[in-house]
């Protein structure tokens, strides 16, 4: 969104309604803000009511420029009290959502549906949060069951990309003995493809992308080889098309990441070097391109690269990021038959985890590091 959708001359008639602030959730001088408005899903998009310090709408996900006014529109609205029982439903669900209560959100979002009027204006951004809030609140049956029958309603709209997308994650993460996955597989995949080639539905690059993602995961799902690769290969070209068109290096880099998880699936990464020596020649300071260029070593067996790329995008980083760059070096240093080295990496990142401030700490991830070291 930084590189597509903020920089459109379109949002300058808001300048005056709207301040606009980007928040770096991997700085520590932002816990306070985290404290206050913890976010969870990378992006998400708060308009916070200033005099109230509330937050008016809450959004997760990317945003074409279209839907960004949309959301804009509706937020003010909220911030000036003209809600109808299902607009209140809907901030009410918000409120939950910033407080991390995803199941009482989605119950919540469920109010908004059962006393929304017909045409409400809200029904695209309601569906995308209630199908998020299910997932999040991993209610994975409840999650796919809902995007089936909210999809109708948003077909053909920006909001069918992430409904379509999410219910079919939850859907590929069924238990292969539940009675409905095969049903829900198959419906949310054809939602999913049907959005993927409406050609109507100005899409970002990202959410057409995320579409492939979740349509590779279903195939993998009911573990059809030949399928998921043959839609890897679709979505590789895809993303290099995406990427020739971009305006700027900021654009082309935005797709760096989906190619690069293209590209080692297709056992492929050596195809991902020099997007991302070019990315790291464009932006020195950003621990990204170097932190993607040790992946792609790994993935290749050059284990010395992906060390010295490793070294570059630790000296870069911080935050929570910097616990996936020690991750992926310890098991470099696995993978080079280094075990005690690899040991002494993730007990770094052990320490460094436990030494962030508590609104960017994950105790979940902190138990899977120290699983992961009781097995080294």
């Amino acid at each position: 969104m930084k590189a597509f959708v903020f920089t459109d001359k379109a949002l300058e008639r808001y300048a005056g309604q709207f301040v606009w602030l980007s928040i770096d959730t991997e700085n520590g001088t932002n816990a306070p803000f985290l404290k206050k408005y913890p976010i969870n899903v990378w992006p998400t998009l708060l308009i916070v009511d200033s005099k109230k310090e509330s937050v008016a709408l809450r959004y997760s996900g990317g945003a074409t420029v279209p839907q960004l006014q949309k959301l804009l529109a509706d937020g003010l609205k909220l911030m000036r009290g003209r809600q109808s029982p299902a607009d209140d439903a809907v901030s009410r669900a918000d409120r939950l959502e910033t407080e991390g209560k995803h199941s009482e959100a989605a119950t919540a979002y469920e109010a908004a549906f059962a006393s929304a009027p017909k045409n409400w204006s809200r029904t695209g951004r309601a569906a995308e949060s209630l199908v998020f809030a299910l997932a999040l609140s991993h209610d994975q049956s409840r999650c796919a069951a809902r995007a089936a029958e909210l999809y109708p309603l948003v077909k053909g709209t920006y909001s069918a990309a992430n409904v379509a997308a999410t219910g079919l994650g939850c859907a590929s993460d069924l238990k292969e003995d539940d009675p409905h996955r095969a049903s829900l597989l198959d419906a949310l995949e054809k939602a999913s493809r049907e959005t993927l080639d409406d050609a109507r539905i100005p899409l970002s690059g990202d959410d057409r992308s995320g579409l492939y993602e979740s349509l590779i995961g279903s195939r993998e799902a009911i573990k059809d080889d030949a399928g998921s690769t043959a839609l890897r290969q679709q979505w590789a070209t895809f993303l290099e098309a995406e990427a020739a068109k971009a305006k700027t290096a900021e654009q082309r880099a935005v797709y760096d990441s989906h190619r690069l998880g293209a590209y080692v699936a297709l056992k492929q990464p050596e195809k991902a070097i020099p997007m991302l020596e070019q990315s790291e020649k464009d932006f020195p300071t950003d621990y990204n391109p170097p932190a993607r260029l040790a992946a792609a070593y790994k993935a290749m067996g050059r284990y010395d690269n992906a060390l010295a790329a490793s070294d570059r995008a630790l000296q870069r980083a911080y935050g929570p990021r910097k616990i996936g760059i020690l991750r992926n070096r310890s098991d470099i240093y696995s993978l080079k038959g280094d075990k005690d080295a690899a040991r002494k990496t993730m007990e770094e990142a052990l320490h460094y985890a436990e030494s962030l401030p508590s609104e960017q700490r994950s105790e979940a991830l902190l138990t899977s590091i120290k699983k992961k070291l009781a097995t080294m």
